[in-house]
């Protein structure tokens, strides 16, 4: 697997690019502390600065966790795929109608009674700094050309990882 560190713009277009092709990820939070809290979010939107925006509840305990601590990591994965990325970054929960109403979908009414529930929120994460595992194919070739490097001692070439620095 070969590496391939990115910096700024860069690293930011192969973040949005996992974050969209996956859109469900574990939000950590209290990551200060033990147990971290872990919950799945559907990504909503990333912005053109790299911000990732979720929807949450407002009285939840990740929203209570991200006001005492805004250091938060996004866990996404793609099984199928063989594609993984960790991000690490501040957090802030965000009130204002017009990004509620821009992030809100008729889907999400299953938790929330309108952009005008008194409980809706937005979470934004301001990516600092990532690091993914991406094979480049799915992972029946991953799997074939790992079993080939087994077998010959060949090393094959079954994607890339790296840092991103954001």
């Amino acid at each position: 697997m070969s590496t391939e560190n990115l910096e700024y713009s860069e690293a930011r277009k192969k973040v949005k690019s996992f974050v969209e092709d996956i859109k469900t990820g574990m939000l950590v939070t209290n990551i200060g502390s033990k147990p971290v809290d872990a919950i799945p979010m559907t990504t909503k939107k990333v912005d053109t600065e790299g911000n990732i925006w979720f929807l949450s509840g407002l009285n939840s305990d990740h929203n209570a966790n991200i006001v005492k601590d805004s250091d938060v990591q996004l866990l996404y994965s793609d099984i199928k795929d063989y594609e993984f990325i960790s991000i690490y970054g501040q957090a802030s929960i965000v009130t204002k109608s017009d990004i509620l109403e821009d992030l809100y979908s008729s889907v999400d009414d299953t938790w929330f009674k309108g952009t005008d529930d008194p409980n809706l929120s937005a979470i934004k994460v301001n990516p600092e700094e990532a690091y993914y595992w991406d094979t480049k194919s799915n992972k029946y070739v991953s799997l074939f050309k790992m079993g080939v490097s087994a077998v010959t001692g060949n090393q094959q070439d079954i994607g890339e990882k790296g840092k991103l620095d954001l």
